[in-house]
């Protein structure tokens, strides 16, 4: 790699271990890593490993839980958290120009300071990066109302294997000459080429926003009441679900006490005009209530409703508490009116085989994530979750859903590919790889 000029190329093992693990728990160390600063070292970079045939693997902040981000061949990664400006926000276009490396939280915050809004929110939104979310296509909280990534991904500058820079998509509202790029690229997880400058589409900020929590006597019950907002014509924020575990694990978090008969939670937000906030959250009680809510407590401040979410998206990680030494974070997603059936099948495999399943999620999408926790040294436990974690992949296309809803393929799912994708599909998306990427230099080994 000496023909890429720069300080910018590392193979010192301490710096090569640090990027060898991601949040999928598996690992997997390059030969190498390089962090490019700009558009033209990633092209000299491309270019030379499509010339001598080397592995490449994009990667942000290593936040994804599917193995997306891990040297599983060697070559080289290729971090892209140098490339981290902010390089525009338009509020007349209300859009933002970005780069890949940009942390999605700091994103927020400076469209916030100009009364602007990007709505997708992973819960690793403090430290995970654009980038990453265009790679994977990654949702939040917000998505049942405001949609995912690729709904706010208007154009992207984009380095292909052999080191071509191109333009795809448009930076206009609307767009519809030749085939969409954009989309095909957004949720590629690194496997067609990297995205070097990103053009994301922006909303005027809701001037208020009111969230809840309210408590039911179990998991099904509580999905019956997040289906119940859409038939009564509320289409919330957010509406978020905590199973019986979930709400045991980060209760200590929340800025109420939570009622000793509640074995299920559902945080709904609400937003809008300042003067709707009180009859929108009066709506969302009444069906909640009809829906036999054991208690409905609203926040009563900013203050109080960060300390819910806090909580939220501190739940991933406070699994650990539970002091399993394995934990496989699935992310299934079926139509929501699917929802109750899906977690009380779920459920009763956990019953069947004896392994302890915890759930959590979007439920306003119908977007579970299905925590299979287990001892890593038991053979028997082994074994089980070997058959498990193929049941409940059957079960969300049962259900008429995916096997995943926004956390992508990677290496962990790329087996269940085809119960999802037919041949022919697969096929047509293998040879769409074989045109970008004829050498596979571009994270082999993953997807397919």
């Amino acid at each position: 790699m000496a023909e890429v000029q720069g300080n910018i190329l590392t193979t010192e093992y301490p710096d090569l271990a640090c990027y060898g693990y991601d949040a999928s728990g598996l690992t997997g160390i390059p030969h190498a890593v390089a962090l490019p600063s700009d558009v033209e070292q990633v092209s000299e970079i491309l270019k030379i490993c499509h010339k001598y045939k080397i592995p490449i693997y994009p990667r942000g902040a290593g936040t994804g839980t599917t193995g997306a981000a891990l040297a599983q061949h060697q070559g080289l990664l290729l971090s892209l958290t140098k490339m981290c400006e902010i390089i525009d926000i338009s509020t007349e276009d209300l859009t933002a120009v970005v780069e890949p490396g940009v942390i999605t939280g700091d994103l927020q915050k400076k469209a916030a300071k100009q009364g602007l809004f990007y709505p997708p929110d992973p819960a690793s939104k403090d430290f995970c990066t654009i980038g990453g979310n265009v790679a994977t296509g990654a949702g939040g909280a917000t998505a049942v109302k405001y949609g995912v990534t690729r709904d706010y991904v208007m154009a992207l500058e984009i380095v292909l294997p052999g080191g071509q820079v191109i333009h795809a998509g448009a930076k206009t509202a609307k767009g519809v000459v030749g085939y969409d790029l954009v989309r095909l690229f957004v949720g590629s997880e690194g496997t067609l080429g990297v995205a070097t400058k990103i053009w994301l589409k922006l909303l005027v900020a809701p001037e208020s926003v009111g969230t809840l929590g309210a408590f039911f006597k179990d998991e099904k019950e509580a999905g019956h009441a997040v289906v119940s907002l859409f038939k009564a014509g509320i289409t919330p924020r957010c509406a978020e679900l905590l199973d019986n575990s979930s709400l045991a694990v980060v209760k200590d978090m929340l800025p109420f006490n939570v009622p000793n008969n509640a074995r299920a939670m559902v945080i709904a937000e609400v937003d809008g005009f300042k003067e709707s906030i009180k009859a929108q959250l009066d709506r969302v009680v009444d069906v909640f209530q009809n829906n036999s809510a054991k208690s409905i407590i609203i926040a009563q401040n900013s203050s109080e409703a960060e300390l819910i979410w806090k909580a939220r998206r501190s739940l991933s990680p406070a699994i650990k508490q539970l002091g399993f030494s394995g934990k496989i974070s699935e992310d299934i997603c079926v139509p929501r009116h699917c929802l109750p059936e899906m977690i009380e099948a779920v459920y009763n495999l956990s019953k069947e085989t004896g392994i302890k399943i915890l759930c959590f999620g979007h439920a306003g999408d119908g977007n579970l994530h299905i925590n299979v926790l287990f001892d890593k040294e038991s053979q028997e436990d082994q074994k089980k979750v070997s058959v498990l974690i193929p049941e409940i992949m059957k079960l969300a296309i049962r259900f008429g859903g995916t096997i995943s809803g926004e956390h992508g393929v990677g290496l962990t799912k790329k087996e269940f590919l085809d119960l999802e994708i037919g041949p022919v599909e697969l096929s047509i998306m293998k040879n769409i790889k074989r045109a970008f990427d004829p050498h596979n230099i571009m994270n082999p080994g993953k997807v397919f």
